[in-house]
Formats: structure tokens, C-alpha cells, sequence
């Protein structure tokens, strides 16, 4: 009986331990070898790979801004002061001028297809020297973000 309950518990640790490595997080120089592609085979796999992971990317960072500032909403009660409301106000009006990811460190206009930025992000890794391979796809683009779409610290708000 013994036997049986450690073999079963073997077993579920095993289980439990090969899904917590399941999700290896993507390199650069993979996002780079799928991004290659783009331009030559826009309807293939590997483009559309690549178009998906960068708008997986700002849709994870519209969501995630989204939810801070849903977090800051809640924290703020019923008998906030004037100081407080106007910095609630303050950050509405920041995501409103400047777009739903002020907060990650870059602004995407309405007027920014994704197409447009795909291509930014396709160029950046196909003009690096070198990929490093420690470097994480999700830095990369970032990076690409940032510098191609920054948010304009001179408006108001």
C-alpha cells in the first residue's frame, strides 16, 4: 500500500513539474528567425507568427495598464480629497491624450496601424548586429516600442 501511494505521489509531482516548465518564454533570436519572413511570405506560418506575437504584446500592455489603473480606481473611497481627485482626474486625462499604454513606456496614436508596427519591430531584429540569445523576444520589442513610439512629454496631462 505504501509502494502504491508513493509511486501515485511520484507520479502527481512529476505531472505537476513538467507543466510549471511548459511555458519557456521566446528569444529574440526565434522571434527574429520567424520575423524574417514578413516581408517575403506575408500569408505564411512564420509571419503570421510574428504579427501575432507583436500584437499579443500591446494587447498585454493595453490590458495590464487598463488593470493598474483599475487598481488605482479602487484604492481611491468615497470621501477622497481634492488632491487625490484631481490626480485620479490627472491620470484619466493621460491615458485619454496620450493612449491606453502611457504607462508602459510607449504611445500608440489611432492613427498607428499594426502593420506599421509589426514592420518597425520586423526591421529592428533583422538590422541587429548581434541577437543576443539571453535577450527575450518580449525585451526586444519593447525596446522597439519605446524607441519608435514615445510618448510626448511635452503635451499637457
Amino acid at each position: 500500500m505504501k509502494i502504491k501511494l508513493l509511486l501515485i505521489a511520484a507520479v502527481a509531482l512529476m505531472l505537476v513539474a513538467d507543466r510549471a516548465d511548459s511555458v519557456e518564454p521566446l528569444s529574440t533570436p526565434e522571434l527574429a528567425e520567424h520575423c524574417a519572413f514578413y516581408f517575403d511570405e506575408p500569408e505564411g506560418k512564420d509571419a503570421i507568427f510574428c504579427i501575432r506575437y507583436v500584437q499579443g504584446f500591446i494587447d498585454g500592455a493595453v490590458a495590464t495598464d487598463a488593470r493598474v489603473l483599475e487598481n488605482i480606481a479602487t484604492e481611491f473611497d468615497e470621501d477622497e480629497s481634492f488632491s487625490e481627485r484631481a490626480i485620479r482626474n490627472r491620470i484619466g486625462s493621460r491615458v485619454n491624450l496620450r493612449g491606453p499604454t502611457v504607462y508602459a513606456d510607449f504611445c500608440l496614436g489611432e492613427s498607428v496601424s499594426l502593420a506599421a508596427v509589426v514592420e518597425k519591430v520586423v526591421n529592428d531584429l533583422a538590422n541587429r548586429k548581434v541577437l543576443d540569445e539571453d535577450l527575450l523576444a518580449r525585451d526586444a520589442v519593447f525596446s522597439t516600442l519605446r524607441r519608435e513610439y514615445p510618448c510626448d512629454p511635452d503635451e499637457n496631462g
